[in-house]
């Protein structure tokens, strides 16, 4: 069995509060509670810092700093990968001769160089990265940001090809393990789910008396999600509405000051997110955005009550049985009349696990682990 693995991260993995950071994270817990010594590179840009947490887990965790230049933009390379083309981590990669993961199509630009040739190299993806950038430009409202989004969209997806050099591609979603099957059929691809926090399902039994919507609100697809919501949905209930996330922009804000019965919850602790995720009585998702699987959803299926979601949120997934299924606003406004009052018994929890067990970390450790061999 292979005992080392390099992890090539987009961003500082801890705090895992947000979808990409969340399945980074828990995989590489994962893998170090199976004996794995993970060494990891992470680009350090934002607010994110060194962390203790990711040293604990990883033989060596190397930080490098995104190089976020305008000139960067004028690159024929996106600049999501172009800002992380650094020589030291080229540098450390090639120290041995360990299996390499690529997390997500921003770090790929080392997988074709011929150093790397003999090495051996997964590619993990978290969205199809051209269709989810053009789905971010749809929904937003800057012209200089929609224009930046369309500009990288083109230029993600002729850079894509670049994954023809991996080993494997690991995918999130059956239909994006469907799209690269397709796309590039001569590129071994492995259905392998986003990993989570949870070992096992911890869902309360009983009622609660608030909903909730949680996501990063600083993403146009999770803000105008909410801002569908509250006009379609929450400005016609009475029930106690929660609406939780990271850095919420200034419209959102306003928007849910307009009403008394909604509550906005802004930049929580992981521990606050996930208790308001346990005791809400419903949870509501949508998304226009049919890409990758949503992290979001994998907690509160495994940690949440019940559960009401579009079929846009539930694409590519096993999921619906988990689910109600509403995609217009008077299909969630009866779903939500009719369970905000029902209790969650033990027979619903039951059925989630039986539901979910195809998104069991420990199944997915053991599979990616063979195939690092």
């Amino acid at each position: 069995m292979q005992s080392h693995l390099h992890i090539i991260s987009f961003d500082i993995p801890y705090p895992a509060n947000y979808g990409g950071a969340i399945d980074v994270f828990h995989k590489i817990r994962c893998l170090h509670a199976q004996g794995i010594k993970v060494i990891l590179h992470c680009f350090e840009y934002g607010d994110r810092k060194d962390s203790p947490e990711l040293e604990k887990l990883c033989e060596k965790v190397y930080y490098y700093k995104r190089n976020n230049s305008f000139l960067n933009q004028l690159s024929f390379l996106p600049f999501n990968v172009k800002s992380r083309i650094n020589s030291e981590l080229k540098q450390n990669l090639l120290k041995d001769n360990y299996p390499i993961l690529f997390e997500v199509l921003h770090t790929c630009y080392l997988l074709k160089d011929p150093d790397f040739k003999n090495r051996k190299k997964l590619f993990r993806h978290s969205n199809i990265e051209h269709d989810y950038f053009l789905e971010l430009a749809k929904g937003e409202k800057s012209f200089l940001k929609k224009l930046y989004l369309k500009v990288e969209a083109f230029k993600l997806k002729r850079f894509e090809k670049q994954i023809t050099y991996a080993d494997c591609i690991l995918s999130v979603s059956e239909a994006d393990l469907n799209y690269f099957k397709k796309t590039y059929p001569n590129t071994l691809s492995v259905y392998l789910p986003s990993f989570h926090q949870f070992d096992k399902l911890q869902c309360k039994t009983g009622q609660g008396d608030y909903i909730l919507y949680h996501g990063n609100l600083s993403i146009s697809e999770n803000y105008n999600a909410a801002l569908w919501l509250i006009k379609n949905v929450f400005s016609k209930i009475k029930q106690t509405v929660v609406i939780a996330g990271l850095n919420p922009p200034s419209h959102l804000v306003e928007e849910i000051k307009k009403y008394s019965h909604i509550t906005l919850k802004q930049n929580c602790s992981e521990q606050d997110m996930q208790s308001l995720i346990e005791d809400a009585q419903i949870h509501c998702l949508y998304t226009e955005q049919a890409t990758g699987l949503k992290l979001k959803l994998l907690n509160v299926l495994f940690s949440g009550r019940f559960v009401i979601a579009n079929n846009s949120m539930l694409a590519g997934t096993s999921l619906k049985d988990a689910c109600f299924i509403a995609n217009k606003p008077q299909q969630y406004i009866e779903a939500i009349n009719y369970f905000f009052d029902k209790e969650f018994i033990e027979n619903e929890i039951e059925n989630r696990k039986r539901v979910v067990e195809p998104m069991n970390n420990q199944e997915k450790t053991k599979k990616l682990i063979e195939l690092l061999s």
